[in-house]
């Protein structure tokens, strides 16, 4: 068995230093699913885009709403522009719940940073209020290495 020093102990078959390692606690466990379900949601929410996009009444309704907005002038170059928008936007929230996801399944400082860039923008519609605030209490950023 391949232990660093003397931590092998043989009544228990394993290494004693990675037995001992202190876990943050079962209090945080639930706290990386959370953002790899905001993850699965944003690709849903991908998905579903996607397909409005792809079907030709779902264009059209984009450029319905458009219209109905008011602008009347260069349609298709608008509904480009803005499905680009929003397709970077739902990517980038993917990206960054997944990110999250696994920086903090691993204790790392950065998934910690993510986290907290993510629950402050779900703050702006009230739902990551309770996740911000849980996350930046002293015992969960120790847990994660920030003092």
């Amino acid at each position: 068995m391949l232990c660093p020093g003397c931590s092998y102990n043989p009544e228990y078959g394993d290494c004693q230093e990675v037995l001992s390692k202190a876990s943050p606690g079962n209090r945080l466990r639930w706290l990386p699913y959370l953002f790899a379900a905001g993850a699965v949601f944003w690709l849903i929410e991908l998905t579903q885009f996607a397909a409005v996009l792809a079907a030709p009444l779902g264009r059209e309704q984009l450029r319905q709403a458009l219209v109905n907005a008011g602008i009347t002038s260069n349609l298709d170059a608008l509904l480009v522009v803005e499905s680009i928008f929003i397709g970077f936007l739902e990517l980038a929230a993917a990206a960054l719940h997944g990110a999250a996801y696994y920086g903090l399944k691993a204790f790392r400082a950065w998934g910690w940073v993510i986290a907290v860039i993510v629950s402050a923008a779900w703050s702006l519609v009230l739902v990551g209020i309770p996740v911000l605030l849980f996350l930046l209490r002293r015992p969960t950023r120790q847990a994660y290495g920030i003092s």
